[in-house]
Formats: C-alpha cells, structure tokens, sequence
C-alpha cells in the first residue's frame, strides 16, 4: 500500500499532482486534505500551497485471501490454495487442497468463523461494503441442501404436532436459508427468536393463534 503527499495551488491541483505520481485515478486511492491552502491576494501575495496525503486502497480481494492462508498456515495446514472471485458486491474465497476438513469444522463452526473474521478484514477502511463468503469442498451449497431438507421436515412435523417447532442456534444467513425455504409454505410461517449467538428459526403452523 503506498502513500504520499502532494502539493499544488489548490486542493484538486494537490490530489492531481499524487494521482500522477502513484499512476492511479481518484477510485484507487483515499484523499486526506492536509492544508487547503490560501489564494492571497490577486491570486499571487501572500498566497499558500495546498497539501494532501493520498493513500492507494488495499486490494480487498488479496488481502481477504493473504489472511486466510495464514490462518491456515498457523493451523497446521500448507498445501492449499484459495480461488478467489468477486461478482459486484460478493467476494468469495473457496479453499482447494488437503486437509479441508479442519477448515471447515463440526458443523461448519470453524469455516463460519473463518468467514465472519475475513469480512472483518476485507472492509476495515473500504468504503463499499462486501459480502464475504468462504467455502470449502462446496460446503455452502451442501449446506444449503441440508438445511433446506431440515426445513421442509421440520415444517411437517410441526404441522403433524400443531405446534411450535424450534431449530437449533444458527448464524444469521443459514436462517435465512430457512426462511425462503418456508416463505411460500401454504401451512406454516417462520421467525426468529433470541439473541446472537442463539438466536434460532421458530417454525409455527398456520392453524395456531
């Protein structure tokens, strides 16, 4: 990441003069007014240059990636690789190698803390907000099937019982998988009960008051 300073006769000339400097346009970087300087009188006496500090922007995508492979690195795991891509907002970083289980963990625990704590990474200082996903050996889409699965058993059983049906704690977009499964259920509705980390998908039949 580079930064540099920069002066000219007004504000914009300063950024100007950087953004030639660095070989970058006004999205690459992130511009600090350090003086704005003072015209003077007749444009010329008693006037003052303008300075800016103007930093290039970290790589999201590679910076995203660099962490995961050293926390996987400080785990014990080395012969992998990390796919990344990015679909407007999206960026997803999908682990290829050996050893993906521990990524992943019991019940996706670990690759769910991977993905919180690599979202935090990605958008310290962006200005644009990214959604992170990080997967391994496809786990996101079994992950959704499963869910998916659980939700429509789940909703007969509590259409069978009439009676509320509570899902174990779950991180906020796998019950959000529950939630569009069921949305268009004839028999039953869905919400959300608790609080972080236990909060949990509540399956009512239509029939209950």
């Amino acid at each position: 990441m580079r930064e540099i300073t920069a002066s000219g006769q007004t504000v914009e000339e300063a950024k100007e003069n950087a953004l030639k400097q660095l070989n970058l346009n006004e999205e690459q970087v992130i511009v600090d007014v350090i003086d704005e300087g003072k015209r003077g009188i007749l444009g010329m006496f008693g006037s003052k240059r303008a300075y800016v500090k103007v930093t290039e922007k970290e790589d999201a995508l590679q910076t995203g990636k660099t962490y995961l492979l050293d926390v996987a690195h400080e785990m014990g795991i080395e012969n992998i690789d990390i796919e990344v891509s990015q679909q407007e907002q999206e960026m997803k970083f999908d682990f290829v190698g050996d050893k993906l289980g521990m990524l992943i963990g019991k019940r996706g625990q670990t690759i769910n803390a991977l993905q919180y704590l690599t979202n935090l990474v990605v958008n310290k200082n962006q200005e644009t907000y990214f959604t992170v996903v990080v997967d391994a050996e496809n786990y996101r889409q079994r992950r959704q099937d499963t869910l998916e699965n659980l939700a429509n058993n789940l909703a007969k059983k509590a259409t069978r019982l009439n009676q509320e049906v509570k899902i174990e704690p779950m991180p906020s977009f796998e019950r959000k998988v529950i939630h569009t499964a069921l949305h268009d259920h004839s028999e039953v509705s869905t919400y959300s009960d608790g609080r972080d980390p236990h909060r949990r998908v509540v399956i009512k039949p239509n029939t209950m008051e």
